[in-house]
């Protein structure tokens, strides 16, 4: 049986990915803060007939984070596909919000799947095989604020690793979907309708968690999911640093 512990899981992507993982045959390790909503997430896992597991984690918490990275080192009870979605959004505004909070951005995009993956890692190794999804952002390749840095730092090295790791039947992909219908940007106070964002911009969250779960299978170090975005991140390279950050700002404050 092929186990998969999700971060974030209990909205948006993460419960997307959990849902979906199930359906394919997956038991599922469901991490977030919000017990009510995981378990709702649990209930939909069980009902396509798989086992779920509920954690009940802070992941900016230390205590909280080692007891999830206890589980998703723990040889007894494997981890074949480990998924670190959780994330939160910041103002554009970084010279008006808190460091503080800033710091904790940092932690939550970088050092927690660094963290779950060194723990990962040496079970799956011993293994041969394993899977690790790192859900990073378009906005990767584009100068926005920390929320683009620290997305660039895991497409970065989720690169290196999948190259490091993918012969010895470990890979590490990286995916990196533009807008999606969840409710990431209503927690960042941008309803629905209002966040200055073009119709064909919009991906559904059903569309990006299957394809970066094809691109997972084939082993792809980076995944970008729609033909519309595999384009623009085509074009953005090409273009001046000014201009990328002007479209780095539509859908923020």
């Amino acid at each position: 049986m092929v186990t998969a512990l999700v971060t974030g899981a209990s909205s948006g992507l993460g419960a997307q990915y959990a849902r979906e993982l199930a359906a394919r045959g997956a038991d599922i390790v469901l991490v977030g803060r919000n017990r009510a909503a995981l378990e709702s997430v649990a209930t939909q896992v069980r009902e396509r007939g798989r086992e779920a597991q509920v954690l009940v984690a802070d992941l900016l918490d230390p205590v909280a984070l080692a007891a999830v990275a206890s589980r998703v080192a723990d040889a007894q009870h494997p981890i074949e596909i480990l998924v670190n979605n959780a994330g939160i959004g910041m103002s554009l505004a970084f010279e008006r919000n808190d460091v503080e909070a800033e710091v904790a951005h940092l932690r939550l995009h970088d050092e927690v799947p660094l963290r779950l993956m060194h723990a990962a890692l040496p079970a799956m190794l011993e293994r041969g095989h394993g899977r690790i999804l790192n859900v990073a952002s378009i906005a990767a390749f584009l100068p926005r604020s920390t929320y683009g840095a620290v997305k660039q730092w895991l497409v970065s090295f989720s690169r290196w690793a999948n190259v490091r790791y993918a012969p010895r039947g470990v890979t590490v992909t990286a995916v990196c979907p533009g807008f999606v219908h969840t409710n990431f940007h209503e927690r960042l106070g941008l309803p629905p309708g209002q966040e200055g964002i073009p119709g064909w911009m919009w991906l559904d969250a059903s569309t990006v968690v299957r394809q970066s779960l094809r691109d997972l299978a084939r082993g792809r170090a980076v995944s970008v999911p729609s033909l519309r975005y595999k384009l623009v991140r085509r074009v953005l390279p090409l273009l001046p640093d000014r201009l990328l950050a002007g479209l780095g700002e539509r859908g923020r404050t």
